[in-house]
């Protein structure tokens, strides 16, 4: 991860306020500096510190504490941020967990904490920003799923699984709220270069395979997500909703 934004968009000319979850490092922190160069005011959520964050994006940025699966702790979040900017648009929910299990291994409570923090955060963390949204007649709701949907690799079941729920919640939520100006989709990410990914699915040469099953041979890093991030944010974007980008350097062609 460079200490430079990976994108040379110019400045949004609608400022809105964005809240990104998980934006301590990896895709998050990504993110959250793409955001703010686009000119938009980001909130960053996680139990993680976020200092490194806040150092790149600078006074832009907003961090706040909580964990995505705690109701209280997430609605107070959500309010803290909306209050600090003066409301709230944007949501990229992108905070997760996907800790490679064989499936007869995986326990009750493995499976249940994956499923609180890819499936219960989006929906805890959606639903505490909808009011703001409304309010403002415009909103985007990004949610990070996986090309793991599409592939079924025998040893990420569990997370495959959550992502696949949170592929339903994407379409679903588009048809609940599209007559209040807001669009949902989803990016969907092949293995990505981040700090967790090379601690798990990328080791011992996770990384190399991943990118000799795509057709543009090189490992996806973070920034290749960025502009379509951007444009799922943005103003442009308005007739596009209830879809899922794979954004995978062609994994998984559907």
């Amino acid at each position: 991860m460079s200490e430079t934004p990976s994108t040379d968009a110019p400045t949004n000319a609608t400022r809105r306020v964005a809240l990104v979850t998980g934006a301590a490092g990896g895709l998050g922190r990504e993110f959250a500096i793409a955001l703010a160069r686009r000119g938009h005011l980001v909130a960053g959520l996680d139990l993680a510190d976020q200092s490194g964050t806040a150092e790149l994006v600078g006074e832009s940025f907003h961090a706040v504490r909580a964990d995505v699966t705690d109701p209280d702790e997430v609605d107070a979040a959500v309010e803290e941020a909306a209050a600090r900017f003066g409301g709230l648009h944007i949501v990229v929910n992108n905070a997760g967990v996907y800790p490679p299990l064989e499936f007869e291994e995986t326990t009750l409570e493995d499976w249940r904490r994956i499923m609180r923090v890819n499936l219960d955060g989006p929906f805890l963390v959606t639903r505490a920003a909808l009011p703001h949204m409304k309010a403002a007649g415009w909103g985007r709701v990004v949610n990070i799923v996986s090309a793991v949907v599409f592939l079924g690799p025998p040893d990420l079941v569990a997370y495959t699984t959550s992502k696949a729920g949170l592929v339903g919640f994407t379409r679903a939520l588009a048809s609940a709220v599209g007559g209040h100006g807001i669009t949902v989709n989803a990016i969907s990410p092949g293995l990505t270069r981040t700090e967790t990914a090379a601690r798990t699915t990328g080791a011992d040469g996770g990384f190399e395979r991943v990118r000799d099953l795509q057709v543009i041979r090189k490992v996806e890093e973070p920034g290749d997500l960025v502009s379509t991030l951007l444009y799922v944010c943005d103003e442009g974007s308005g007739f596009l909703t209830g879809q899922t980008i794979n954004i995978d350097g062609g994994s998984a062609k559907h």
